[in-house]
């Protein structure tokens, strides 16, 4: 019998096996753990081309971009990356005169070039596993508050050792749920200038009505320029900086693609969750993704209505719109994905395979842990619950968040109080606000626990639509010019006027509610479950010693590999792996903002005026591929066999979204731009052809 269960454990533990392209691997153990499937799969290049620290390899030019991943293609510090990573700073420069959102922006010499203050881009320099020094004086049984105390001053000594002398910063992460422990150093680089956008028509084309879909025809690409001191060091904004001269940038290949072509992901992913229980999924499934939904869904209807209405709301809440529509979108196809793998069931016949394997051990800590994550998932639901309202229903209402954060202790306090003001109202609309307020006030105190409901929803909650017009007719933040009147008397007055606001209580009263039953609570027992994590992760390594893990992405620098691939979405339905220019044509539409194709591109279109960037009489506009990716990958270069730039990663299909908890071979594509369509743009439709002659295209 016994010899039965474990060729039966055998047999499972292959299916829980890595998946042949599955992964977000770290490029400093790419030798060691994927290269020869990787060159199996046609890459040329060797694992020192990918990362080394003794030749220039492809990481010199890989850039972490304010948590999207940029490109740097040219030896003058020109970087790519996708047009909604740039979108912040698009939007700041826009306005109803020079809407850029609507129009674009093309420098067409450096002196256009745009900076963007408070934008920083970071180079890695190196990583390293620094476990040992981690956990040196870390012994056995050691109590948390002691082992919190040694860490951190390990922590502290590798990296003021890893930052002596020279101008990087330096963070260590935790892998595998703290079995491993990487020391990352950076280059920052502060003066970061806008060079290049599509207009929106094109680099936003489908807006949400395409997002996270495919076929895709969007041009989602912006272009940015580093800038350095004389010494090609990092430094603030100055007219005297000079364009970066990297280390490394990435050669074009307008070779194109074909079915099975090898390609790469190269970039920051942001986080994934591959080795989470079936609790969690369950929680996932079932409770937080269908209320988090629904309350985006109110906020959505609320932006667009007013959107459609008015050009400069347009502008105001075009970035507000788009990040919350973007998760939006992916919860739904995440759990659609998910259900359809039926991943709860599939976790839990796993955790029934480790279970048997502990008893088989004798290991009384592995045998305990499935049970005591049980446990600490039931007990964390109900808190995580309104933890999600907290942040779903509660802080989207921009009112009572400016009223919580405004508060002064200097004069300094009160100069930045009037440029964050001015910054706030720039992009805030009163009628948005109000109308959202009620409907997720409302859906606030129909759902939650009246354990979680401050006392003046509660009371408020026969007529919420009554209580939140008072809020907003009272209060003085509903007016810019009041607030700015405000900011005029002296600190006492101002901090009085403040803690006196309607607005200001009742945020106090959701910030109260967060601080005494949520904040603590939550990471108590997140806490808790992150520590038996470890020991799970350890365990699951234990059971499986040929198996080859990847740590979850933590958005440190990864390697993600496969093939350019179409795919089966449903039954008799399958799609091509690449789009090209008929498709936009064929959505065009002028009644419709995000499918109102720009007449110079119809234009060139007509009269099929494409140039060098033809291709069999059309332009290609996007391919997918079978890369693992995930939030903040946006911006990736994904590169060919050869180590060239071949395409702009931004999205995934809607069938792949539950990737960051169960990849699918069969279902996961990435989703890039062609950089046969940006070059195209650049060229023919922007005329700033001066850019290409900067970089390297074969």
């Amino acid at each position: 019998m016994k010899r039965t269960f474990l060729i039966t454990l055998l047999s499972l533990f292959i299916l829980q096996a890595t998946r042949a392209e599955e992964g977000m691997w770290l490029p400093s153990l790419i030798g060691k753990t994927k290269i020869k499937e990787m060159q199996a799969l046609g890459l040329k290049l060797s694992a020192d081309d990918l990362y080394s620290l003794n030749q220039k390899s492809l990481k010199d030019a890989i850039v972490n971009f304010s948590g999207c991943t940029a490109e740097i293609i040219s030896d003058k510090g020109l970087i790519l990356t996708n047009h909604h990573c740039g979108y912040g700073q698009i939007q700041k420069h826009s306005s109803v005169e020079h809407d850029y959102l609507t129009n674009g922006f093309w420098a067409m010499n450096r002196a256009e070039e745009l900076p963007n203050e408070g934008l920083s881009v970071k180079i890695l320099i190196k990583m390293e596993d620094v476990t040992e020094q981690m956990l040196k004086g870390v012994k056995p049984n050691i109590d948390d508050a002691k082992r919190t105390k040694v860490m951190t001053k390990n922590r502290e000594s590798i990296i003021k050792k890893a930052t002596k002398d020279n101008h990087y910063t330096a963070s260590i992460e935790a892998m595998y749920y703290a079995n491993q422990y990487f020391l990352f150093t950076y280059e920052v680089f502060k003066d970061v200038r806008l060079v290049a956008a599509p207009p929106s028509s094109i680099g936003k084309f489908g807006g949400d009505t395409d997002n996270w879909m495919w076929p895709r025809h969007t041009g989602d690409f912006s272009m940015f320029r580093i800038y350095v001191d004389k010494d090609n060091k990092p430094a603030v904004y100055s007219k005297d900086n000079v364009p970066y001269t990297p280390k490394n940038s990435l050669t074009i290949s307008t070779k194109g693609v074909k079915p099975g072509d090898f390609s790469m992901v190269y970039g920051y992913p942001g986080r994934t969750k591959e080795y989470i229980t079936s609790d969690e999924v369950r929680y996932v499934i079932e409770m937080s993704n269908p209320h988090k939904i629904n309350l985006r869904t109110l906020r959505l209807e609320v932006m667009n209505n007013y959107q459609e209405k008015d050009a400069a709301v347009r502008i105001m809440y075009s970035a507000k719109n788009a990040s919350c529509s973007n998760a939006w979108k992916k919860w739904q196809g995440e759990a659609k994905g998910l259900r359809r793998l039926g991943v709860v069931a599939e976790k839990q016949a796993y955790e029934a395979q480790f279970a048997a394997w502990a008893k088989v051990q004798s290991n009384e800590e592995y045998m305990s842990l499935l049970p005591s994550l049980q446990g600490l998932y039931k007990e964390l639901e109900p808190y995580q619950f309104a933890m999600d309202y907290y942040n779903e229903a509660y802080r989207p209402i921009e009112l009572l968040k400016m009223a919580s954060t405004l508060s002064v202790k200097s004069a300094k306090d009160i100069d930045a109080m009037r440029k964050k003001v001015n910054s706030f109202y720039k992009d805030y609309y009163l009628p948005i606000d109000i109308e959202t307020s009620k409907r997720l006030m409302s859906e606030y105190s129909k759902n939650v626990s009246s354990e979680f409901k401050p006392k003046v929803l509660v009371d408020n909650s026969g007529d919420i639509s009554k209580w939140i017009d008072g809020i907003f007719t009272t209060s003085i933040f509903s007016s810019k010019e009041r607030v700015l009147e405000l900011l005029d008397k002296d600190i006492d007055t101002i901090n009085d006027i403040v803690k006196a606001d309607i607005a200001y209580l009742v945020a106090q009263e959701f910030e109260d509610i967060y601080k005494d039953k949520l904040k603590y609570k939550v990471a108590d027992i997140n806490k808790q479950i992150s520590e038996n994590y470890t020991t799970y992760m350890r365990g699951i390594m234990e059971m499986q010693p040929d198996r080859v893990f990847y740590p979850d992405a933590n958005s440190t620098l990864r390697v993600a590999f496969g093939t350019v691939e179409g795919f089966n979405a449903a039954d008799a339905v399958h799609y091509a792996h690449q789009s090209t220019i008929e498709g936009i044509m064929e959505k065009d539409n002028p009644e419709i903002y995000d499918y109102d194709v720009p007449q110079k591109l119809r234009d060139i279109y007509n009269t099929k005026d494409y140039g060098r960037w033809a291709v069999n009489g059309t332009i290609p506009v996007a391919f997918i591929a079978s890369n693992h990716t995930t939030g903040g990958n946006s911006g990736s270069p994904v590169i060919n066999g050869d180590g060239e730039l071949i395409g702009l990663n931004f999205d995934r299909c809607w069938e792949s979204t539950m990737s960051d908890m169960r990849y699918d071979r069969d279902l996961c594509r990435n989703i890039a731009v062609d950089i046969r369509y940006v070059l195209f743009l650049l060229d023919k439709y922007a005329g700033a052809g001066y850019l290409l002659e900067e970089m390297k295209i074969n």
